[in-house]
């Protein structure tokens, strides 16, 4: 019998014990042999099982979302969103994201030296970028350009190291048109950045797991206050997703001890370039004129 919902596993260590009392033929739960192998590979890697699709894990795993829907369900849950939910428990409540992947990287090291290690890591970058690029959608794509190119003021929001990104797109895009800035520039705060915005501007964010509470927040209450938003995460199925009127997956698998950066930055070029491209002579124009306040700069100087 499943268990009840007031025993049904709660967090990831839950889902542990569980395995493990199934493997020892003890507890209420029994699951055939596909489905324990299923619940492995999740409690295995519990960021993929967070941030993924139904039906993008039941590709991965070789079985059908049905499949996945059963096994929530043998587990005391109505579907696979509440199991879910124990696996976005763990990403958003972890502290060990960072120190995990530096565990991996000594993991799998054997007698690799500084230059393989660099070779690995380069294939994988590669990869991460091929599917990135494979997974784009043009129209989107295109469309979104035109929110950059069209809207009165864009912002541009990311913490941690997705600050790099915030303020090489701000930068970029700035180049080309005016009113665009890294959300918060002035360090008043993004209640006091928000409020400068209306409705119908455009706020893009970028975050990835394990992702910042704070820019989850932001982009939320932005959304109900009717900015429109581009996200660039890791997944469909980010939390970014639900409030984003475009959002850009991007693979971010590497043996890098935080987030892989390269395919985001391809992304934002890619964002930028298409820009400065809708923009036309508007945007050469733009940066003749930049180009002459910089010789008039460096003549001062």
């Amino acid at each position: 019998m499943p268990p009840s919902a007031s025993r049904r596993p709660e967090t990831l260590g839950d889902l542990e014990c569980l395995l493990a009392d199934i493997d020892d033929g003890e507890g209420s739960v029994r699951l055939g042999k596909r489905s324990r192998h299923v619940l492995t590979a999740l409690v295995t890697a519990p960021q993929q099982a967070a941030v993924s699709s139904i039906s993008d894990l039941a590709e991965r795993l070789g079985v059908s979302p049905s499949t996945l829907s059963r096994l929530a369900q043998r587990l005391g849950f109505e579907g696979f969103t509440g199991l879910q939910a124990v696996f976005r428990r763990n990403v958003t409540e972890g502290k060990s994201f960072y120190s995990d992947q530096v565990s991996r990287l000594l993991d799998g090291d054997g007698n690799d030296d500084g230059q393989a290690r660099l070779s690995r890591l380069g294939r994988q970058e590669c990869a991460n970028i091929g599917d990135m690029v494979a997974g784009i959608d043009g129209e989107a794509f295109a469309q979104a350009a035109a929110m950059l190119v069209e809207a009165r003021r864009v912002r541009v929001h990311g913490m941690r190291q997705f600050a790099s990104l915030a303020s090489f797109m701000a930068y970029g895009l700035g180049m080309l048109r005016p009113d665009v800035a890294p959300l918060d520039a002035a360090r008043h705060g993004v209640a006091d950045a928000l409020a400068q915005l209306d409705e119908g501007d455009v706020l893009v964010v970028a975050s990835c797991f394990p992702y910042t509470p704070s820019v989850l927040a932001t982009a939320e209450v932005a959304a109900r206050q009717g900015i429109r938003l581009i996200a660039l995460t890791d997944s469909t199925s980010s939390p970014l997703a639900k409030v984003a009127h475009y959002t850009f997956p991007v693979p971010n698998h590497s043996l890098f001890f935080s987030n892989s950066m390269c395919a985001f930055m391809l992304l934002a070029e890619g964002l930028l370039s298409e820009a400065a491209s809708q923009l036309g002579d508007a945007g050469l124009a733009a940066l003749k004129r930049r180009e002459r306040l910089i010789g008039e700069l460096d003549t001062s100087l």
